[in-house]
């Protein structure tokens, strides 16, 4: 959209109210045939909106972030549950959600940004929600040979200031290999390396919704920087791997 007569782009005004009205709608009534019979709704005020939030993410990633990608295509997580291994059947999630990952990594297979708008929450984060052993090694081994410059950003007075200390699960001993006398060692027990801030759900029906998702995602800009280095090499590593064993098999 552009302002009239300015060729400019309007400011992002939030979600329309009706938008977060439906996810509430469809909590109470988590269920294909109303579902089906309120499809239009959510395709005007959820889905529209969020690929409009995402495609005016991507804009300010120039600035701050270009090895960031948003995509709506990659970013926007569908609304469709999968239940084949749950007990929870409802079919349909009550939030609307993207990721944002490292350009050149997997979608899921390294650090990103996030955000979920439910109608009891937004929540806007990032880091590395569940890696596989070979990247939680990696993310480890590069803090371990990297401990100043990994604390000056967990541990800095604007990553403090802006979401706490880093969040995430983790270990009650040291992983194996790693020293508890280390200087980082209380974050080589970590499993998850995360970070995030919650806002009230009404922000997402304001124009203050996309600057508190942008200044969140450029101060954890730093940790992302820091963990794209091991899971690159845990990727690379991984591809080299399966060559190996393609190669085997071929010959």
């Amino acid at each position: 959209m552009t302002a009239r007569g300015s060729g400019k782009k309007e400011a992002f005004r939030g979600f329309p109210p009706e938008g977060l009205r439906f996810l509430k709608q469809l909590k109470r009534n988590n269920k294909r045939p109303w579902f089906q019979s309120h499809k239009d709704d959510y395709e005007e005020y959820v889905k529209l909106p969020t690929q409009e939030l995402v495609v005016r993410i991507g804009e300010a990633f120039r600035r701050f972030a270009p090895e960031m990608v948003a995509d709506p295509k990659i970013s926007i997580y569908r609304i469709y549950r999968d239940t084949r291994f749950s007990r929870d059947k409802t079919p349909y999630k009550t939030h609307t959600a993207a990721v944002f990952p490292v350009r050149g990594l997997p979608k899921n297979s390294g650090p990103g940004l996030y955000f979920h708008i439910s109608p009891e929450e937004v929540l806007v984060g990032g880091g590395i929600y569940m890696p596989d052993p070979a990247l939680l090694r990696a993310v480890r081994e590069h803090i371990a040979a990297r401990p100043k410059q990994f604390l000056q950003i967990v541990e800095g007075g604007a990553f403090r200031k802006a979401f706490g200390e880093l969040e995430g699960e983790q270990l009650q001993s040291m992983p194996k290999g790693f020293s508890a006398s280390h200087t980082a060692a209380s974050y080589l027990r970590y499993k998850q390396f995360l970070f995030g801030e919650l806002y009230p759900a009404k922000i997402a029906a304001t124009s203050r919704l996309l600057p508190a998702i942008l200044d969140c995602f450029e101060k954890g800009m730093p940790l992302i920087r820091f963990l794209k280095e091991p899971a690159a090499r845990a990727v690379s590593s991984s591809d080299q791997k399966r060559s190996m064993v393609a190669e085997s098999i071929f010959v």
